[in-house]
């Protein structure tokens, strides 16, 4: 289905058209680029729509000076004063027309995206990137793409032929010099990827609107908006608008590959190999990410491009939902996307995605967060608090959806008691190992476990088992284990490194308290994190000591 000016659901008490109607000023009707490109209305930065020929030739009427009738006569056949009078309740109903009620959309610098995305508009970049003009028409070269093609593999072939020190690289501390410069040749990485977007939609005569800065599910980054690409002509230009990252991201994790294989030859130094891998890692696992289509990113744009099918997230939602309504609920459930027949799998896929994206991030960096203290429980609770409110949502979505389709009242009461007393079942009678995560530090010809004031240190047991693993920045390798011999803490200074995967800052002390663990020896200095095996709690109990506990102790 293409993007279209689709009539909306009828309003019980629509407001009547003004005698001489206009265009709301944030909308803008645009002819073709060329020949057989899709007339389009804009409305506001971010939304456009297609419409038909005649449709567009009606709104551009639409300035304040006509009536009905002197549109039906200026359109001509087949138009008449019915006609004109419906198109106009159309763009009335979609939020086209002016209307004294409702504010124009303001040009905001900062817009929110759900479910957890916040975008800072910084620059409106259409007329720097138009100087670029040449450079990427002497780019756009089929050699050019072979290179970097070319690159891109080699750079996975050197990842494969260097495995033992990418694994070593990704499981070790990282010293502060090499995470400053980690982070910001990532993000300057991060920009030339959203630039590429804007230089390919500007190569094919489409306008960037909008390039800054946002926060995508807690994590910074960059952002180009390529909307405008809808105007392009053809399905394939706007695919390559939304690949240009990506593409992007492959030629640095290409470059920066072979760069860690050269320094190897060489003989260079280690730290500067592991930087390089490092670097090739993060360009690779990020244009990896952004190429998955269950989320508003590169791939969901490439694929919505190529099928030519506008909103497909949403509407596969849509449909997700009432699939799910009607297999709960019943009642009669119009498809949002008749044409598609997968579109409910995918908008399932698209639900749970960022679930999975959660639930990876607290895999990778839960522990790390957790031993930062309040401020690292204060992070994990707002987003898990945030998360339920979305599920809540969701929920009663589903419920507005089965209400709208006629599904009885007794069946949806039902379903939902049932509902919630699985819940309250699996949140009492599942049961999940517990750990508690601390810091170890390995000084004086001991080996110490250290916590902060938000450890749930009741949980300590003498005997208990306790790992001993690496402060790796991805991954952790386990350096031993050790038993708790005694649970009488001390209050003690250690090096900031015993919490955050950071080397070489052991001047950088912090407060803590600590207990001695049998067995585990290291090497003096050593410093990771520990993580206590501490029996098994039902599930309810888990998720209240692991996210809100923290703020009581």
């Amino acid at each position: 289905m293409k993007l279209t000016l689709n009539r909306p659901q009828a309003d019980p008490t629509p407001a009547p058209l003004p005698e001489f109607p206009r265009l709301a000023p944030d909308v803008r009707v645009h002819e073709p680029i060329e020949d057989g490109a899709p007339w389009l209305v804009q409305s506001g930065a971010q939304r456009y729509l297609r419409v038909a020929a005649g449709m567009a030739r009606l709104l551009s009427l639409a300035d304040g000076t006509r009536d009905a009738e002197d549109m039906a006569r200026e359109l001509g056949d087949p138009w008449n004063v019915e006609l004109v009078a419906e198109g106009l309740l159309r763009a009335q109903r979609t939020q086209l027309l002016e209307d004294a009620d409702r504010k124009p959309r303001g040009d905001r610098r900062i817009t929110f995206v759900p479910p957890l995305t916040v975008q800072f508009t910084l620059v409106r970049p259409e007329r720097m990137l138009s100087r670029f003009r040449p450079l990427t028409a002497r780019l756009a070269h089929r050699g050019w793409a072979v290179v970097a093609a070319v690159l891109a593999a080699a750079g996975l072939l050197c990842l494969v032929a260097q495995a033992p020190a990418t694994l070593d690289a990704l499981a070790e501390p990282i010293s502060m010099p090499a995470l400053i410069a980690l982070m910001v040749v990532t993000y300057c990485g991060t920009m030339l990827h959203e630039l590429s977007h804007g230089l390919v939609l500007s190569h094919y005569g489409g306008r960037p609107s909008r390039m800054g800065f946002m926060f995508f599910y807690l994590t910074p980054a960059f952002f180009c908006d390529v909307t405008d690409g809808w105007r392009l002509p053809k399905n394939r230009q706007r695919v390559r608008v939304a690949l240009a990252g990506i593409a992007t991201q492959a030629v640095i994790a290409g470059l920066a590959g072979v760069g860690s294989v050269v320094v190897a030859a060489a003989g260079g130094s280690p730290a500067l190999r592991d930087f390089l891998l490092l670097l090739t890692v993060t360009n690779y696992v990020s244009g990896f990410f952004n190429a998955i289509p269950f989320v508003k990113l590169d791939g969901y744009l490439a694929l919505m491009s190529h099928l030519d099918v506008s909103h497909l997230r949403d509407r596969s939602m849509t449909d997700a939902r009432r699939l799910v309504a009607r297999l709960l609920f019943g009642g009669r459930h119009e498809r949002a996307l008749p044409g598609v027949d997968w579109a409910p799998l995918f908008g399932l896929a698209c639900m749970l995605f960022p679930l999975y994206v959660l639930s990876m991030a607290f895999t990778l960096w839960g522990s790390v967060l957790e031993s930062a203290g309040l401020v690292g429980a204060v992070i994990v609770s707002v987003a898990l608090g945030y998360l339920m409110l979305r599920v809540y949502a969701a929920a009663l979505k589903l419920h507005s959806e089965a209400r709208t389709a006629g599904a009885p009242l007794w069946r949806r009461v039902t379903v939902s008691v049932v509902g919630i007393a699985a819940v309250a079942a699996v949140m009492l009678g599942v049961s999940v190992p517990y750990t508690v995560t601390g810091g170890f530090v390995e000084e004086q010809g001991r080996t110490v476990l250290v916590s902060t004031g938000t450890t749930d240190r009741s949980a300590i047991e003498p005997g208990a088992e306790v790992r001993l693993l690496s402060g790796g920045v991805v991954l952790q390798k386990q350096l031993g284990t050790a038993t708790v011999a005694s649970t009488d803490f001390t209050d003690l200074s250690v090096p900031i490194s015993a919490f955050v995967p950071v080397k070489g800052l052991d001047s950088v002390r912090v407060p803590a308290s600590g207990i001695v663990l049998d067995g585990g020896r290291a090497a003096p200095g050593t410093t990771g994190q520990a993580v206590v095996s501490a029996g098994e709690r039902r599930l309810g109990d888990w998720l209240y000591l692991k996210y809100l506990a923290p703020f009581w102790r």
